[in-house]
């Protein structure tokens, strides 16, 4: 199922992916600090939103 080839594969690529990304992330840091405040607010309220959708789901088994 995993031939050596599609191992070496799989980790050359993701070797290439990460350092894409943090590349990316180092050039775009800047920009981002600037038009961007409290970008923890965003991922908070995401968090918030999964946390309460799930619970409305649990608690449809006790009403």
């Amino acid at each position: 199922m995993f031939t050596p080839g599609r191992i070496l594969f799989v980790v050359f690529f993701l070797l290439i992916f990460i350092a894409g990304l943090v590349w990316s992330y180092k050039k775009d840091s800047v920009t981002t600090q600037t038009h961007f405040k409290k970008p923890w607010l965003v991922l908070l309220g995401i968090l918030l939103f999964i946390t309460i959708l799930f619970l409305i789901v649990k608690m449809r088994k006790f009403l």
